[in-house]
């Protein structure tokens, strides 16, 4: 259920051109904060939003549009966040 939060929450506030949502939470199993029912989840995000942003007002962004989840329901959250002219530079 929290990957759809995560996807349905990020698609509202960033428009994506792209976003891939891992769930790697089995793989934390008996970790301390999979213990408390936070999730650990990787995001791939390619969105026009994060155009000429530096990475840590890109990462903000992301937390701002997860809101609430951020503390509870992920405990761990690792950010691939690109705009559409860095991933074109990428698949060149």
């Amino acid at each position: 259920m929290t990957s759809e939060q995560i996807k349905q929450q990020l698609n509202d506030a960033l428009k994506p051109d792209l976003l891939e949502i891992l769930d790697n939470s089995a793989t934390h199993a008996g970790h301390a904060g999979a213990s408390s029912g936070g999730g650990h989840y990787h995001v791939t995000i390619i969105s026009a939003v994060f155009e000429g942003k530096s990475l840590v007002q890109r990462h903000q962004l992301i937390y701002q549009a997860l809101g609430d989840l951020m503390k509870q329901q992920i405990h761990a959250l690792g950010i691939n966040a690109l705009s559409p002219s860095e991933e074109t530079k990428g698949s060149l």
